[in-house]
This record gives structure tokens, sequence and C-alpha cells, in this order.
């Protein structure tokens, strides 16, 4: 047993003592109470416990929470901005990407992560061309169906998810653009 820290949704939150073969996800929800993260299956195959770590995604089922410490841990609880929700929550309620609502925290948590590795230019597996010098390709429906593919959904809401996240991917390109044409101005 082992006392330490972990930077959680923005705040520092001291454990008492977690034994080190814990898994992340059971500290959250039963030490730090935030029930966001949910347990599927336990196996890193359904992504229902994803969350974001140091802004990409961890399936938190099997990372050991002792390895998660000194790093930013950013669950569903911690996505918003005070009231006003994040694009791809908006983008969820707007498009009705969620049914029995299971699902939707790890689906949302590794949907921003989707769009911050398009971004960046990251390719997946149904990427056609991977060469560093190509031009990021756009976020069509078979890249957002692959990018997404380690999250399921019990009800099948997968289409409305897929608009969800691309309808978010273009907000977040829109902000991308008015940032750099403010620096410009």
């Amino acid at each position: 047993m082992a006392d330490f820290t972990l930077r959680v949704n923005g705040a520092t939150r001291k454990l008492p003592s977690v034994a080190p073969d814990t898994p992340l996800l059971y500290v959250l929800r039963n030490d730090l109470e935030l029930n966001g993260p949910k347990f599927g299956c336990g196996l890193a195959q359904c992504g229902a416990c994803t969350v974001l770590l140091d802004g990409r995604r961890a399936l938190s089922c099997l990372q050991l929470a002792v390895a998660a410490e000194g790093r930013a841990i950013t669950t569903i609880e911690g996505v918003a901005d005070g009231d006003r929700l994040h694009p791809v929550q908006q983008a969820f309620l707007d498009l009705d990407g969620y049914q029995c609502g299971y699902c939707t925290p790890g689906q949302i948590c590794s949907a921003i992560a989707v769009i911050e590795e398009h971004a960046a230019g990251w390719p997946s597996a149904v990427t056609a061309d991977v060469r560093p010098e190509a031009v990021v390709p756009p976020l069509t429906d078979e890249e957002i169906r692959e990018r997404m593919s380690g999250n399921l959904c019990r009800c099948g809401a997968y289409v409305s998810i897929v608009r969800a996240v691309e309808r978010a991917a273009q907000a977040h390109a829109a902000e991308t653009e008015n940032k750099i044409e403010g620096a410009a101005a």
C-alpha cells in the first residue's frame, strides 16, 4: 500500500493508500466518487471506462492507478467549462448520440481525443496516405468509425455518434481557425 496523489479534472486529490495493482477505474469510482467512467468489460474491449490521460485516451480498467500519478486525468466530469458543455458533449446532446447513456462518458472522452488526434495529423487504419508530408485527410464517416471503434454502444447509437463527432470536429476546426486568425491580427 502506498500513499499517492492524482490530478483529476484539474484538482490534486490525495489518497491515503491504494494497492499497487488497483485499476485507475476503481480509484476514480470508489475512492473519488467519480461515476462517469463505467465498468463495462474489465478487459479494455468496450471503452466504457475511457478517460483522458495527459489528453490521450486511456482505458481506466487496465490503467494502474499508481502509474497515473503525476499525470493529468480527465473524466467526463471534467470536460465541460463550468456550465458550458464541451462541444463534443453539446453535439452528443443535440444529435442524440446516446440512448441509455451507459457508454456515453467513454464515447465522449474518446471523441475528444479522436478530434485532437486527427487535427494533429495522426493517421488511422483507414487513412489512405500515411506519409508524414501528406495532407491531413478529412474526418470522414469511415475515419470516425475506425477511430471510435474501441468504444462499443449496446444500444446501437452509432449513426448519431458519428454525426456528433463530425459536428464537434467541425466546431473544433472553426475554433482553431479563429484562434489562428486572431493571433495574426
